[in-house]
């Protein structure tokens, strides 16, 4: 069986299984939880249907390897116990009327992101038809910058998880935690850094494809253009949340960017003379 075949009714199954969960639980964060697994089956699929080409070896290692930090991370964040659930997702229900919601879950959440999912997965497909090809230089450049990318997610969710974990130290003591939110570390420098290396790591496993092939563009790059759509979403949607709950997160916004790491911006409004 051709792996594009095998990887679409994977995406069936887990698409159907997650709806299904999401209607039977009343949580909508079953896709959150198959986020990180998924991939690593699809892009192994393509691997072992090419015969273990070392190029879809490597790029299977690399998923493997982005799956496993981001599994830990979301387990330890404690997204597979039950009550799990993004707490972004109670926002959304509290803005629709029920069958809107109930549309939008089976319509966006399950069907849509797992789609997704798979779709930034197919560079493997673009390598898989290029099987053969040996590797080079671009794909040792590109390994690096996806393990770099991975590094860097890897400290700002760390930095995020040591700060909420002082966060409710403080408040189980009973005080009153401030800062409310992180705006330290790579948190200075970008209101979202993992949201920038997560784009990050997925635009270089598309530069595989292009590595394999020698041709810039092929349709697979849609997976990595519409995963930055969604981030661009889910951006504002986390943000408007946070505008409401910090009175200070707007002087943040005005000095820190939004996604892609750089230098905080100076308040250059001119010094009023004391009288």
């Amino acid at each position: 069986m051709a792996p594009l075949v095998v990887c679409l009714i994977i995406c069936g199954a887990i698409t159907a299984a997650t709806w299904l969960a999401s209607i039977l639980t009343r949580e909508y964060s079953w896709v959150d939880r198959i986020w990180s697994v998924a991939p690593i089956a699809y892009v192994w699929v393509f691997a072992a249907a090419s015969a273990f080409d070392p190029r879809l070896v490597l790029m299977a290692v690399l998923v493997t390897a982005w799956g496993i930090r981001l599994t830990f991370n979301y387990a330890r964040k404690g997204g597979y116990r039950p009550g799990g659930e993004d707490y972004r997702w109670a926002v959304v229900r509290g803005r629709m009327s029920p069958p809107a919601f109930q549309a939008f879950n089976l319509l966006f959440i399950s069907i849509y992101q797992n789609a997704l999912i798979l779709l930034f997965s197919l560079p493997a497909l673009t390598a898989f038809e290029a099987a053969g090809e040996p590797l080079g230089a671009w794909d040792l450049v590109l390994a690096t910058l996806f393990a770099a990318f991975l590094a860097g997610e890897t400290v700002a969710d760390q930095q995020q998880w040591a700060f909420h974990r002082r966060k409710a130290a403080e408040a189980a003591a009973g005080r009153s935690p401030e800062p409310g939110f992180l705006q330290t570390g790579l948190f200075r420098y970008s209101r979202h850094p993992n949201f920038f290396f997560e784009q990050a790591q997925w635009w270089v496993f598309y530069g595989f494809a292009v590595a394999a092939t020698g041709v810039w563009l092929h349709w697979t790059i849609a997976g990595a253009v519409l995963l930055s759509l969604l981030f661009v979403g889910s951006t504002a949607l986390t943000e408007s949340i946070s505008r409401a709950k910090y009175p200070g997160y707007d002087a943040y916004r005005a000095r820190t960017s939004a996604v892609v790491p750089w230098f905080p911006r100076t308040d250059r409004r001119p010094v009023r003379a004391s009288t």
